[in-house]
């Protein structure tokens, strides 16, 4: 039974660390309506970001999880203003084709500057662990957890609340309406994708602790966090907190008693039922980001 509870915390611990990710990954698509494939190489630069201010300036992750995200902000607004506003009103499949160009040479440029060599923060303060009875935390999971929450509330809140929340929900649900109505389209279309890196940035600050750098680190974490995005209902925030939980317990319950080779295929065969049973994923009620 230990086991058991040591497997689901361990999970939901996990599924913090994919709620940020799906997080900023659902509002770039709730917002501006573009699937962004290069949203692994925005958490992998946040990686590298982190570790080279760890190593040249003696920052602490968590302490560079601030300007890292200021930065991934900056190159999110830049790719949103130079890359993909000019194609809005193209074909779907033409934006898809720009983030895999961005995604692949962001990722050869990587290879370029660091090599393929992995590069490791030297951290203490993260990786300690306690006991609560028989399960033991490790702190920088507990950390990710409890900011991944935080992150979410102050995210539903600013679009629930805030004047320019309520522009951006707008937006996503009728780009024209919203332009009416006097909500500056471009403006915030690139918002949406700079606070979706900006959230990136956060998320690298806070796994460099757990995770290290190396050029291919953000596709394995950006797979997963599309399973979480279309689960839990595109463009649903709710819905991207519940699937990263539900997909870290499936992680985590199925690499210990299926095998950790067959655990992605266990989460993806129940990813795909609950799209046969409900298609718009357990959250998804229509266009509007939530």
């Amino acid at each position: 039974m230990s086991i058991f509870l040591q497997l689901v915390v361990n999970g939901l611990l996990l599924g913090g660390a994919y709620a940020i990710i799906s997080i900023s990954l659902t509002l770039i698509f709730g917002v501006v309506r573009v699937v962004n494939f290069a949203h692994g190489e925005l958490l992998m630069i946040g990686l590298y970001a982190v570790w080279l201010l760890s190593v040249h300036a003696g920052l602490h992750p968590y302490a560079a999880a601030i300007p890292v995200a200021l930065l991934l902000f900056a190159v999110g607004a830049l790719i949103q203003r130079f890359v993909i506003q000019p194609l809005l009103s193209a074909e779907p499949h033409i934006q898809i084709f720009a983030t895999v160009g961005i995604s692949t040479a962001l990722l050869n440029l990587a290879l370029m500057v660091f090599g393929a060599n992995v590069r490791k923060v030297d951290a203490v303060l993260g990786t300690e662990a306690f006991q609560i009875g028989p399960i033991n935390i490790v702190t920088g999971q507990l950390v990710t957890f409890v900011v991944a929450l935080l992150i979410a509330v102050g995210l539903h809140l600013f679009l629930q609340r805030s004047f320019t929340g309520r522009g951006l929900r707008a937006l996503a649900q009728n780009r024209d309406a919203a332009a009416l109505m006097g909500v500056n389209v471009n403006k915030a279309y690139v918002l949406a994708f700079g606070i979706g890196a900006a959230l990136c940035g956060l998320a690298s600050g806070l796994l460099a602790v757990q995770y290290p750098a190396f050029p291919t680190v953000g596709q394995y974490f950006v797979l997963t966090a599309f399973v979480i995005v279309v689960l839990g209902g595109l463009g649903s925030l709710p819905g991207a907190v519940v699937g990263s939980l539900f997909i870290g317990l499936i992680d985590s319950l199925a690499g210990f008693y299926v095998g950790p080779d067959m655990k992605e295929i266990v989460y993806f065969v129940i990813f795909l039922v609950i799209l046969v049973v409900r298609p718009t994923g357990l959250f998804g009620l229509g266009r509007g980001s939530e």
